[in-house]
């Protein structure tokens, strides 16, 4: 049993314990409260945890990764520029989607696009179209009597006239002197390559193969390297200075060289076409013979013309029956897109060439309907067709019923914003339809007031065409008449 003594230290235990209970009750609510919230924190953590998901890293642990909420795309489908610049920042959309975005705005102005004005001053066919290089408005044309004409469609006064020789004189390619707009290289069926000056004053020949039986069928000129790039009939090309020297000449090709071109941004690189159905691409450093070609494109047909885009990495070939290609660098033998369609040749018509749009991947050519060819619709108008390059389809088609003939050559401008194209001996203009009508007659009113018939101008044309053909001094028509008689 306890002693007296121990019962009463228990007895005294007690009591103090009894003086400080308000004080431990207090701080065990306190803890009571931290462990209730410390509790729901856990299970809220743990609940979160559960919706997470787990990643493992090299330590072997498991960490938790917050679900971040995903950004819808913005204008997936949308034709909107700046949707598409927006989601490619992102990495959300691809090159080839944003150059089809690019097109769009130049799309919507050719399918509003109509014929503007029209002009006949040639008495022969238009074999050659070129912009001019800073005016928007005003181009140059080349028929085959070697007449050329500097036209500024924007007004009644403005244009040169140089006068060819007439039959046999036919300009095959024309290309603007940067060093001189007044002035153009042109290559010739009289078997010369000259610079011809609409003010008459700087007339130079830089080659001339003084046979008849040889001539010059393109011409190209690169100004960073100073050189001018031609070819011929029987399939030679030359290379020679700006001011005529000859650098070197070979045999190339088997046939005629339809066309040649430098690259627009690698000097050294040359284009050439050819009716022997090829098309190679040169190093005008290393060229040696025929066989030091760097690429040879294999066509079905013979090839009209083979023209580098203005960004020059791809090249739009057109053969002379329905096959439109566009290959793509760096492996030019690869090729893009093939495009069917329409547009065969024989003799008696310029040959149909495609050509690129100067700001976007759209290709222009004109339609010659075959019979033959599939798809072919009955009464089938002779349209001007506009490709999309980087899918091959057709995404416009100009027509005026007011000039149905067959449409060989087409050129944008600079800008894109207008359309030259080669009817005939027709030269038409397509504008965007806006206040176009109010521009048509603001020219008849100028025409009129200049004494200009609008509708007798082209039969005008002809008759001072034929005056100045019969202005030929003597010595002109004696070397004319030799090269005839040597023929």
């Amino acid at each position: 049993m306890p002693t007296s003594r121990q019962t009463k230290r228990k007895r005294q235990q007690y009591k103090s314990t009894d003086d400080v209970t308000p004080a431990i009750e207090i701080q065990r609510k306190k803890r009571h409260v931290k462990n209730d919230v410390n509790c729901n924190t856990d299970k809220e953590n743990s609940e979160t945890d559960l919706l997470l998901p787990k990643f493992s890293f090299c330590g072997g642990k498991e960490r938790r990764v917050p679900n971040i909420p995903i950004i819808p795309p913005v204008g997936k489908n949308s034709n909107n520029l700046m949707h598409h610049m927006y989601n490619t920042v992102l990495g959300r959309s691809t090159q080839s989607n944003l150059r089809k975005c690019l097109a769009q705005p130049f799309i919507r102005m050719l399918s509003n696009s109509r014929l503007f004005r029209t002009a006949s001053p040639f008495d022969r066919r238009v074999t050659a179209l070129e912009w001019h290089p800073t005016e928007p408005n005003t181009l140059a044309a080349g028929s085959k009597g070697g007449d050329i004409i500097l036209w500024n469609h924007a007004r009644v006064d403005k244009q040169e006239f140089i006068s060819g020789i007439g039959k046999g004189g036919s300009i095959t390619a024309m290309k603007f002197n940067l060093d001189d707009p007044c002035s153009v290289f042109t290559s010739s069926i009289n078997g010369t390559v000259s610079l011809q000056d609409f003010n008459g004053k700087h007339n130079q020949i830089l080659l001339d193969t003084c046979d008849w039986n040889y001539w010059y069928c393109s011409v190209d000129v690169s100004y960073t390297a100073n050189l001018i790039v031609t070819g011929d009939n029987v399939g030679n090309t030359v290379l020679l200075s700006r001011d005529g020297k000859e650098l070197w000449k070979y045999r190339l090709h088997k046939q005629k060289v339809s066309h040649c071109e430098f690259n627009p941004q690698c000097d050294w690189l040359v284009v050439t076409s050819s009716v022997d159905k090829t098309v190679k691409l040169w190093d005008i450093r290393m060229v040696k013979d025929r066989k030091s070609a760097l690429h040879v494109l294999e066509h079905q047909k013979p090839v009209n013309s083979a023209y580098f885009s203005p960004d020059s990495h791809q090249l739009l070939t057109t053969d002379q029956h329905n096959e439109i290609r566009i290959y793509q660098s760096p492996d030019w033998s690869r090729v893009k897109q093939t495009i069917a369609h329409p547009h065969r040749f024989f003799q008696h018509i310029t040959p149909i060439k495609a050509t690129w749009h100067p700001v976007c991947d759209l290709v222009v050519v004109g339609r010659y309907p075959d019979e033959n060819f599939p798809g072919y619709v009955k009464n089938e108008a002779r349209t001007i067709d506009l490709f999309d390059a980087n899918t091959g389809e057709i995404v416009c088609q100009l027509h005026d019923p007011k000039a149905p003939g067959l449409i060989s050559l087409n050129k944008f401008n600079k800008s894109g914003d207008a359309l030259a194209s080669a009817m005939g001996y027709n030269i038409l203009i397509w504008l965007e339809d806006k206040d176009i009508e109010q521009r048509q007659q603001e020219l008849v009113e100028k025409m009129k007031a200049q004494g200009i018939a609008p509708k007798s101008n082209q039969s005008q044309s002809r008759r001072r065409q034929r005056k100045t053909d019969s202005k030929i001094d003597a010595a002109t028509k004696a070397k004319i008449a030799a090269k005839l008689q040597q023929r």
